[in-house]
């Protein structure tokens, strides 16, 4: 993956840094402002990614699932590594590790993937044309083997 964005650093950062971002907006707005703030901006980044990407309702899910995961993952942004998305009737459930979130959590934290479950959130309303409610199902930090979302169509 070519840089445009930095020509010595790359488009990398460190891990540290962003939970250092994440945690100080948590003390500085609370934790819901917070959360509602990084999802909202992870969908935003899902929609661009989708466009980017050229999914459209005419590709399968399997393909979508596909080149989400190769952007996303150890190929692409490094953000998570996306191993399925499963629909049920119009609801989606996605599977995903070493989301960026929960990197260096504690087994036991409360901490939510909130930017993650926005950024998958954008790619499905953008192919799909609809509207989504995620929310976090499991956790590889609460003794699951996958960060797991579950998006439901509103209205």
């Amino acid at each position: 993956m070519a840089s445009a964005l930095r020509p010595e650093l790359t488009d990398f950062s460190s891990i540290v840094c962003l939970k250092a971002i994440i945690t100080g907006m948590e003390e500085a707005l609370g934790d819901k402002a917070t959360a509602i703030a990084l999802v909202a901006a992870g969908r935003a980044r899902g929609k661009q990614l989708a466009q980017s990407l050229g999914l459209t309702s005419n590709i399968s899910l399997e393909d979508i699932s596909s080149k989400v995961a190769y952007a996303l993952g150890k190929d692409g942004t490094r953000l998570l590594i996306l191993d399925k998305i499963e629909q049920e009737g119009d609801n989606y459930k996605v599977y995903t590790r070493e989301t960026v979130c929960s990197a260096g959590e504690a087994n036991g934290s409360e901490r939510q993937c909130t930017f993650t479950l926005g950024a998958v959130q954008g790619v499905l309303e953008s192919f799909t044309g609809k509207r989504f409610r995620g929310r976090q199902v499991a956790s590889v930090l609460r003794g699951g083997t996958h960060d797991v979302f579950e998006y439901m169509p509103l209205g």
